[in-house]
């Protein structure tokens, strides 16, 4: 046994200190972090991987739906409401803390990237009245709710009990007066986007005037709802794809020669679903499919199912709208010349020098034009005196019925 020179120098009779031991964990403080990190993360991948909710990590939206009293002054706007938002997106709107007893309603959520549709119930107590939960939402002032039918983005057009949303959302004009004399009618058109220059077409040119709104925007059908307000009459302009899509691209929905006659109805569901009250269609750019006719026949057809005319703008030369229109019957107006084509004030005042020469010669001449400023400033000032140089100026509707009878 080898002894330590402490050993040796230790008193006798007593044992030598032991040492301590230091207590020493089986792993590391790193190792304990990693077995708990990959602990939570197979938690996680558990959950993602069996979780059978089909709308997990979806945006949710959350509606507060009252049913109208009495004391309303009037329905609220409709718009295609929370189902009819592009790209996926939803309005969110905080619901009420607790609903009132028999106020219930269903209604059908769906989400924009998916297309996923889900009944909802919102409110409570079996002593709800089923028919309101089955009631279509409220829409805008002045629309009959006969000729509205439901689709899956929304309500659309229909014709009903022999009324066509044409004859029924046409302005008022003296149409006696108008089979008499040279008749002017003017179009602008791409508002619903940018809510500051929409109203100032609105507020500024005269009621004759109709206005073609997009169907994009925020709420084109609120400011669809404002225009009806100051008597004009309202077109929807359609989307359809020009000769250099997708270089130069409409917006979403586009109806496209590409695609078969019923995706491209589907489409114009949705288009049709964003407004009310409006007397017709008119294509939005659309060069090559407006010339192509198996594409744009289809369109033509359910614009005349659905009681509505067709204005076409005048862009494309080889537009096969005419023939289309007439052997449907649809009421049907085309563009004679761009006011604003070259947009300054001289060359606006050019141009409805010859929409005023026209209308002398053929009795009808439609201009078109966009919401620029100077376009409104000039428009409104050359209409103020028309009818001192005889010639009247009329809404869409009746330019295009006075063409229909000559």
């Amino acid at each position: 046994m080898t002894e330590t020179a402490d050993d040796l120098s230790a008193p006798l009779g007593q044992d030598k200190p032991r040492r301590k031991r230091r207590l020493r964990l089986p792993f590391t403080a790193m190792q304990l972090f990693a077995v708990v990190l990959g602990l939570f993360l197979v938690t996680f991948a558990g959950f993602a991987i069996f979780n059978t909710d089909p709308l997990g990590g979806e945006p949710m939206a959350r509606l507060a739906i009252r049913a109208p009293t009495a004391t309303d002054e009037k329905p609220a706007a409709s718009g295609a409401g929370a189902e009819s938002k592009p790209e996926g997106k939803h309005e969110t709107k905080e619901a009420p803390k607790q609903a009132a007893p028999g106020e219930q309603k269903t209604i059908t959520m769906i989400d924009g990237s998916t297309g996923a549709r889900r009944d909802v119930v919102i409110g409570g107590g079996d002593t709800a009245d089923k028919s309101e939960a089955s009631a279509p939402p409220p829409v805008m002032t002045g629309i009959n709710p006969k000729l509205l039918e439901k689709s899956r983005y929304g309500m659309i057009p229909v014709v009903a009990d022999g009324l066509r949303p044409f004859n029924v959302y046409a302005a008022d004009a003296d149409r006696a007066k108008a089979a008499k004399m040279p008749v002017v009618a003017i179009v602008i058109g791409g508002l619903g986007v940018g809510a500051a220059k929409t109203l100032d077409a609105i507020m500024k040119l005269p009621p004759a005037v109709t206005l073609a709104f997009t169907p994009y925007g925020s709420d084109p059908g609120k400011l669809a709802e404002r225009a009806r307000a100051q008597r004009h009459e309202i077109f929807l302009q359609i989307p359809m794809e020009p000769y250099d899509f997708p270089d130069n691209d409409p917006g979403p929905q586009t109806l496209l020669t590409s695609l078969s006659p019923d995706q491209n109805m589907d489409r114009l569901y949705w288009h049709l679903s964003r407004m009310q009250g409006y007397a017709g269609l008119t294509n939005f750019m659309g060069a090559r499919f407006i010339a192509t006719e198996p594409a744009m026949q289809p369109i033509i057809r359910e614009a005349a199912k659905r009681g509505l005319g067709f204005f076409d703008d005048g862009s494309s030369p080889r537009s096969i709208a005419p023939q289309a229109a007439a052997n449907q019957a649809v009421p049907f107006g085309k563009g004679d010349i761009a006011i604003d084509a070259v947009p300054t004030a001289t060359e606006i005042d050019r141009a409805l020098n010859k929409l005023e020469s026209a209308a002398r010669e053929r009795g009808i001449a439609v201009g078109t034009a966009s919401a620029l400023p100077v376009s409104i400033e000039r428009i409104s000032a050359w209409t103020k005196t028309l009818g001192d140089r005889g010639i009247l100026l009329v809404p869409l509707t009746t330019a295009m019925l006075k063409s229909k009878s000559s």
